[in-house]
Parts: structure tokens; C-alpha cells; sequence
């Protein structure tokens, strides 16, 4: 197979030119990156893109580098998105939940993520703290100003689309705390369970968190039963992506459990590569083999050992124990199934 064709304007003196402008930024593949981006505003302009698509393309891209430059100190921190209503007031029962939710994350070394606005948001960083607290604010011409926990914090950053906005709640967080809210909650909700359920982000821990009497959300995961699962439209496995709490404690309990043994997770070429806290013994090994052979391509089997060389990238986590597997990558509810499995049997 011919190499791919390189990713050019096609003209060698501007190609020169884009190539003079990165070499001092990063090592040759991140120079390679930052070339192609280049490239591709250039041939917006070649294809004589409309003054909306520029508009778009340079509002997009101006969010996501400043939102980059603002989570890059914060990276070694684990966060959990919290998602709800901007309407509730601090008298209903799923605001003090949320606060105490902030609060025991918090307790846990994790920061929080909210939508910065009133509400569920305001209480989940009311129990963070200013400092423990990470804003993502979307400008609309209502309800949607930043609280005064986060408010003139330089961890709060303001977001026209809401697709780059949805996009850095995924990408910085390592957890999804879901309270009562309306459609903005049901989208970031249904945004979380599409990613994972389809391999597109990291297995992570999704929790609808209720009162202890409430019944929110019991109408919707009556749904996913009767409708999604017996209709076929998703996998019975699918439940192991979602969980429901019922108290601040419980909610906790769901994220902080799903790394209890779970580090993180890589791909190397044809390998999943599952970094743990701490080993596993060989007899949990081979119950991980029998339970999960069905997500493991034909003739191979879940090993234990230390880091790839591909992992050298990584120096912080090069002690970590390792799963290594060639997962068949069909079934994601099953790998966060052998993660909860995981954590079991560690």
C-alpha cells in the first residue's frame, strides 16, 4: 500500500512557508499537527468558504485554545462533570444533594465541573469551592450567568456553541454526575452515554444521581429497559454504563469506585492496554478470561504485565500495573462491565 499523500495546500511556496512558521513549536509530530490545521484554514479560503463557516470555524477554535490553555495546569487532576437545572432554588431537596456531592468529591482529591450558572451548577461548587471548581459558562440572553462562587475565577470560561462547550466537559472530566434537570441535562447526559457506549471517549462512571424518595429519572431508565433494550436498540451489556444514587453518599461511592482499581486506559497498535492501581492475582486473572472471552479476539487472552514502550510518553504512570488484551472493540458496555469486574475482584 502506497504511503498516504501528505496534507498540503498544494502549493510548495506556501507549504514552505506553514512548515518555517511551527518548526519551533513541539517535537516533529506535533509540528506535523500544527501544519495540518494551518492547512486546513488555508484551503477554507481556497474553497471560498462563506463568511458563516469562517465565522464558526474561528469562534470554535479560538474556544477550544483558550479552554485548552486553561485545563492544561489542572490535567493531573481527576474532575467530574456535574449536570442540572439552572431553575431549582437552594430550597429543593436535589440542591443540598448536589452541594454535599461537591463537597465529598472534593474531600477525595477530585475537583468539579458545572455549567457555572445557578442551581444544580451553583450548589455543586458551593460544595467544591471556589478553588476545587471549574466553570464552563454558556452565554444565552438568560438564566445563564456565572454564580457567584465561580464568577471572575480564571477557571471559568465562557462559551458561545454549545459543541465546543460539551466537548471540553468530556474531555477534562473523568466522571458524569447527572441531578434533576431539563433539556440541557438530558443533552449532556445522553452525550456522555453515546461516547462511551460507542468507544468514542474513555469508559467512565455515568450516575443518575435522585432524592432518596424522588422518582425523576425512574421514567426514563424505564425507557432504556422497555424501549432500548427489549426493543434491541441497545445492548443488554449497555446497563453497566449507567448507574443510579440515591444520596450524595451513594453518587460518591459510584465514581470513586469505578477507579478504586481502574487507573486509565490506552490503545497500543492492536492492544488495550488497562492501567491499574494495583495488581491483580492470578486467580482473579483467569476469572476475568472466562467472563470476558466474548470481547477478546479468537485465540488470545487478557495477560498482566508492566508498560509497553509505547507508553514511554508517560513517565508518571510507567509503575502502574497492567491488563493487556486485544478487545474486539464491539461491545463497550462489556469493557466498562470487565472494568466494574475489575474493581470487584481488586
Amino acid at each position: 500500500m502506497p504511503p498516504p499523500r501528505p496534507y498540503t495546500t498544494r502549493n510548495p511556496v506556501v507549504d514552505n512557508a506553514i512548515a518555517s512558521l511551527v518548526k519551533s513549536f513541539g517535537d516533529e509530530f506535533d509540528q506535523r499537527l500544527l501544519a495540518e490545521t494551518i492547512v486546513s484554514i488555508y484551503r477554507l479560503g481556497q474553497d471560498e468558504a462563506s463568511t458563516g463557516d469562517l465565522k464558526l470555524v474561528n469562534t470554535a477554535l479560538k474556544e477550544l485554545r483558550y479552554a485548552f490553555k486553561i485545563f492544561r495546569p489542572y490535567r493531573h487532576l481527576r474532575k467530574v462533570a456535574m449536570f442540572g437545572s439552572a431553575r431549582v432554588s437552594s430550597r429543593h431537596p436535589a440542591y443540598a444533594m448536589a452541594k454535599t456531592f461537591g463537597r465529598l468529591m472534593v474531600d477525595a482529591g477530585w475537583t468539579v465541573i458545572t455549567g457555572a450558572a445557578s442551581g444544580i451548577m451553583r450548589a455543586g461548587h458551593e460544595g467544591a469551592g471556589r478553588i476545587a471548581s471549574f466553570g464552563l459558562n454558556i452565554r444565552l440572553p438568560f438564566e445563564q450567568e456565572a454564580n457567584p462562587v465561580i464568577a471572575g475565577d480564571t477557571k471559568l470560561v465562557n462559551f458561545k456553541y454549545f459543541f465546543t462547550r460539551k466537548l471540553l466537559f468530556i474531555k477534562e472530566s473523568h466522571a458524569t454526575a447527572l441531578f434533576p434537570g431539563g433539556f440541557g441535562t438530558l443533552d449532556e447526559g445522553f452525550e456522555s452515554l453515546t461516547l462511551v457506549q460507542t468507544g468514542k471517549s474513555d469508559p467512565r462512571p455515568i450516575v443518575f444521581v435522585d432524592t432518596p424518595r424522588g422518582t425523576f429519572w425512574d421514567p426514563m431508565l424505564r425507557f432504556f429497559e422497555q424501549q432500548l433494550i427489549h426493543g434491541g436498540m441497545i445492548s443488554a451489556s449497555d446497563r453497566a454504563i449507567y448507574q443510579i444514587a440515591r444520596s450524595p453518599e451513594e453518587a460518591a461511592e459510584h465514581v470513586l469506585g469505578f477507579y478504586r482499581v481502574y487507573h486509565s486506559q490506552r490503545y497500543v497498535g492492536d492492544y488495550l492496554v488497562l492501567r491499574l492501581h494495583r495488581a491483580l492475582d492470578a486467580a482473579s486473572l483467569r476469572r476475568l478470561n472466562q467472563e470476558f472471552r466474548d470481547i477478546l479476539r479468537a485465540g488470545t487472552a487478557i495477560r498482566q504485565g508492566g508498560a509497553l514502550p509505547q507508553e514511554s510518553d508517560e513517565p508518571k504512570l510507567q509503575d502502574l500495573p497492567r491488563l493487556i488484551l486485544k478487545f474486539t472493540r464491539k461491545d463497550f458496555g462489556r469493557l466498562v462491565g470487565l472494568i466494574h469486574r475489575i474493581n470487584e475482584l481488586g
